[in-house]
């Protein structure tokens, strides 16, 4: 381990080879295998507008995941959104199903062999308010990993499926992330993701933003991202703050 410690605020990608500062799943699309430490609590919360297209708006307000480390290879998840949609003169409201789940560590980096972890929720169909209930319950994985790539740098990627909960149909998805520290509190990331829905045809995004920590346990983001290919949303902005107890 080098004794200077570099700081990469990836947010989803953490170069840190200590545990000290948060680490944390936001505001990229790629997941961090880093898991929250034992006994700790861990808030991740942000609020995104989106625009889908010329006549649909999405405002989310916010989406929050809510992490419990229960050991050093396990955390305990929570995910709850509350989202405003606006479709030209129509709008509506209300908590999308809440998801549990975990993510575990699988492996250390060792060599060519990433840092990766596996991360699995359950959407349950009834927890939402009442016009954003699933008929079925929706599962979702993804694998995470992530290699260091000298002192500043550091490459992220996730490969995994999505569930539609209402037609049982599933969606692959993918992230690739590079990550700069520009300081030891101030990183960058560049991120390019996307979904392959079954049935239908594939869809491509990109996305940058930055990130800033306040101290060990207290970290803020802005970032902003847009659609690359047709069905793709057309852009979205987004700023967060995450913390630990």
């Amino acid at each position: 381990m080098h004794n200077k410690i570099y700081w990469l605020l990836l947010v989803s990608i953490s170069c840190y080879s200590q545990k000290e500062p948060i680490e944390t799943d936001r505001p990229d699309q790629t997941e961090t295998p880093a898991i929250v430490p034992k006994g700790m609590f861990q808030v991740e919360s942000g609020f995104t507008f989106e625009k889908i297209d010329s006549k649909n708006l999405v405002f989310v307000l916010p989406s929050t995941l809510w992490k419990y480390g229960i050991s050093q290879k396990i955390e305990l998840r929570v995910i709850t959104e509350f989202v405003i949609e606006k479709e030209e003169n129509q709008k509506q409201n209300g908590f999308l199903p809440i998801a549990v789940g975990f993510k575990i560590n699988l492996f250390e980096e060792k060599g060519w062999l990433p840092k990766t972890s596996l991360i699995s929720h359950v959407s349950i169909k009834n927890w939402s308010t009442s016009k954003y209930k699933y008929d079925y319950f929706v599962p979702d994985f993804r694998f995470t990993m992530q290699h260091s790539l000298g002192d500043n740098f550091c490459l992220g990627y996730n490969l995994g499926a999505e569930w539609d909960g209402f037609t049982k149909q599933s969606k692959l998805l993918y992230t690739v992330t590079i990550g700069y520290s520009v300081t030891n509190k101030l990183g960058s990331y560049l991120e390019l993701f996307g979904f392959a829905p079954q049935n239908e045809i594939a869809y491509h995004n990109f996305d940058g933003g930055f990130t800033y920590l306040i101290n060990n346990n207290f970290m803020v983001d802005l970032s902003s991202g847009f659609g690359i290919t047709q069905k793709a949303p057309k852009h979205y902005f987004a700023f967060g703050i995450s913390f630990r107890i």
